[in-house]
This record gives C-alpha cells, structure tokens and sequence, in this order.
C-alpha cells in the first residue's frame, strides 16, 4: 500500500457539533483547506435550521467558498428536500446517513430504520439524473449508546439493501467512538464498505485505522484539530484530528498528498474561531517538528 484517500469532515460534521460561528470564518475554514492538498472535503449539509442551526447558513458558505478544482467536495443531506438543494448547488457528490441501530435512527431522524431506508431508495434515482453520486452512511456501525453492540450481519444487511437499490458508495460510521480494533475486524470480516469515520472518543481511532488498513480499507474521514465530537460524551473528543491521522500515515510511508506544515496552521486557525483549545496530539506536542 502506498497511498490513502482523506475526506476532511470539518466544516460540516466538525462544525455541526460547535457552536455557530460566522459564515466568514466557515468560508476561511473551506477555503484554507482547499489550500493544505486535501482531495476532499465534506463542504456543508442541508437540512432544516432548526435542526442544525450551525448549518442554517449552508448555501451563502458553499456559494461564497473556493470551489478549488483540484479538490471533490460533498454535502450531507437529510431528505429529499435537502437532496435537492445540494443538486441545485452544484454538488457532485451526496451523502445520506442510516443508521444501523433502529432505535438512534429514530432519535436522530424521527422515523425507523426500516422508513430512511426507502426513503434512500427514491433518492437514489433523484440524484443520479442530475449526475451526481449518493454515498449511504451507516451510522452506529459499531455500537449503539441505546442498543449496545451492533451484529455485524444488520449492518450487511443494509449494505446489501443500498447497493441494490443503486447507491455508489458507503461508509460506516463510528458515531459514538465504540469501535476498536476487534469490533473493526468483527465488522469487515462480514462487510467492507469504501470509507470509515472513527472518532477518538475512547482514545482508540488511530488504532482502528491501523486495523482497518491491514484489512484493506484506503479511505478515511478526519477533521482538522479534532474539531466535533460526540453528542453521548460530553467533554470527549470526537473525530480523529486530520494532522494526527496525517502524521501516523506519512510516517509510516503511506501517501495522503496532504502538506502537513499547511493543515497544522489551518488547525491554529480553527482554535482561534473556535476560542477553545482542540484535542490535536500533533499541535500540542510540536507543530513545526517535521518527521525524519
């Protein structure tokens, strides 16, 4: 293996879990990683202000923002609605999130599993007419804070279902950062998906990347300095911090085309909009140390 793929998730699913801050600094934040040789970002989601008010203003940020060609950009969309929206918008790429617990399902989108699977199923022709690409999130991939442990077959069960159906892509998600690196081999000894999002809630994430490498997987999420976290722990850390995913990897001889002098900077900058200090193990311990 000598090269890995990495979405940069944080001006959507790093900043979903802030509080709001200015469209100007959303449009800094995009625009700075745009610059840092990221391939991919994760721009904004559509849905509701009311449900996400930190995403209220979704549609100045990606109108205002550096749309570097160099760079695939995608938004998270909740429902047909938001689907078309992020069409109208220009995106290329669309992400759906289901998740694998029935019972999370319903407290994060009030309806069953069951129902945001058929939903998928007429998204998918939706956005495909208009020439984009729909990538379905399993959410809870790993364990449920209602239900526990998640089987492994529910899981591939709702692969096999979305890939019928037509989507292009999936990912599991770690959403409450109950993955290790056993639950990881559980998991895709049964079903692969294209990406993974760990989050470091446990202290576990770069663990669970290593194991999922040996098993094959090349396409990780991460958000610059950590930014996010996990709604069930309070005060945790969240999503793996792209500089410590990018410094582990590059170490290792693994390719992420990522300058990482340029990342550390944009994760100072984010600590600044943020006014907290993020749980970036790389920042802390000595951002302009470069590896030998």
């Amino acid at each position: 293996m000598t090269a890995v793929s990495i979405r940069e998730v944080a001006p959507r699913d790093g900043l979903q879990n802030e509080e709001p801050i200015a469209a100007d600094d959303k449009v800094r934040l995009i625009d700075a990683l745009s610059g840092t040789g990221v391939r991919r970002i994760e721009a904004v989601s559509f849905v509701h202000p009311k449900a996400i008010p930190q995403m209220a203003d979704a549609d100045e940020v990606w109108a205002r923002a550096w749309h570097n060609p160099d760079v695939r950009y995608s938004a998270l969309i909740p429902n047909k609605r938001g689907a078309e929206r992020a069409i109208a918008a220009g995106f290329g790429e669309i992400e759906v999130v289901v998740s694998a617990s029935d019972t999370h399902n319903r407290r994060n989108l009030n309806r069953s599993t069951a129902e945001t699977l058929d939903e998928i199923t007429a998204l998918i022709p939706l956005v495909h007419a208009s020439g984009a690409t729909l990538e379905v999130i399993v959410a809870t991939s790993f364990g449920c804070p209602f239900e526990g442990d998640i089987d492994p077959d529910r899981v591939a069960s709702i692969v096999e279902r979305v890939r019928a159906d037509g989507a292009d892509r999936t990912a599991f998600g770690d959403t409450t950062g109950m993955a290790t690196p056993r639950r990881v081999r559980d998991l895709l000894s049964s079903v692969r998906p294209e990406l993974l999002h760990f989050h470091n809630t446990r202290g576990t994430g770069l663990a669970n990347v290593l194991t999922a490498l040996e098993l094959g997987i090349r396409e990780f999420d991460a958000s610059v300095g950590g930014i996010g976290g996990c709604p069930y722990a309070p005060g945790a850390s969240g999503n793996i911090a792209t500089e410590e995913l990018v410094h582990m990897l590059e170490d290792m001889g693994i390719t992420t085309g990522v300058d990482l002098e340029s990342l550390l900077d944009v994760a100072s900058m984010a600590e600044k909009m943020l006014g907290r200090t993020l749980p970036s193990g790389v920042l802390r311990a000595g951002p302009r140390t470069r590896l030998v």
